[in-house]
């Protein structure tokens, strides 16, 4: 995203109006937890440019987030690591960990891509975990794929799991219906950590292409989500990184 930083009182949580009447209803509700201002304005903007999409409330820190959240009741919260009363992993633990009363969907959006922070953040139930540098496609998709039950990671972070995760070796389960010489060319990639519009330009070809090859990889594999492509592609010795 490459957000510029700004700054808020510690404490300060502000709820902001969105859509109303119906489109407010059927779109996807989200609060903003992060301490920089300016980071939240560019967050809203670019969430609020999507008509399925709009932002309830902010939070300037840990503490005020939880409370939102259980006053606003949002589908998902965007939550960053590093802020002032309660940090981003203990509000994704409190959010929608196994004890939270209302689960909430939290996707973590940070600048620190660091071990200690992506594996507890998956433990306590983070539906997504993105770097604030990923752009605003990754973050739009988070979101949606979070509201829909998959998870999203960052590319970088996703090879880096993936490769600790499959780290035995591949390990060639036998497909019904096997994937097509292009099928796996597109699997590998998805493993390697690249979008389709990644893809779309390595291959010349276009996204929308990508998209159908990547739900049918999706059902011959039998995984709901680019995440499990990945993990299938890595134990099958798709990715090229093996």
């Amino acid at each position: 995203m490459s957000l510029p930083c700004g700054s808020l009182p510690c404490g300060t949580a502000v709820a902001t109006r969105g859509a109303t009447g119906q489109n407010e209803r059927m779109a996807i509700r989200v609060l903003i937890a992060d301490d920089q201002e300016m980071v939240r304005r560019g967050l809203r903007r670019i969430l609020e440019s999507q008509p399925d999409i709009t932002v309830v409330c902010e939070a300037a820190d840990g503490m005020s987030a939880v409370e939102m959240a259980r006053r606003f009741q949002p589908d998902v919260a965007l939550v960053d690591i590093r802020m002032p009363r309660m940090d981003g992993l203990e509000v994704t633990r409190l959010l929608a960990g196994p004890e939270a009363a209302s689960p909430v969907k939290v996707v973590v959006v940070t600048t620190f891509d660091l071990d200690e922070y992506v594996y507890p953040a998956l433990r306590h139930g983070a539906s997504g975990f993105l770097l604030k540098r990923s752009g605003p496609t990754l973050l739009i998709e988070a979101i949606r794929a979070a509201m829909a039950g998959d998870s999203l990671i960052s590319p970088s972070i996703t090879v880096r799991l993936l490769k600790h995760v499959t780290g035995s070796g591949p390990r060639h389960s036998p497909l019904p219906e096997p994937l097509t010489e292009r099928e796996i060319e597109i699997a590998g990639q998805v493993a390697e950590g690249k979008t389709n519009a990644d893809i779309a330009g390595e291959l010349f070809i276009s996204p929308g292409t990508v998209k159908t090859h990547v739900a049918s990889i999706q059902r011959k594999l039998g995984v709901r989500n680019r995440v499990g492509i990945a993990v299938r592609a890595w134990e099958m010795g798709y990715a090229r990184g093996r």
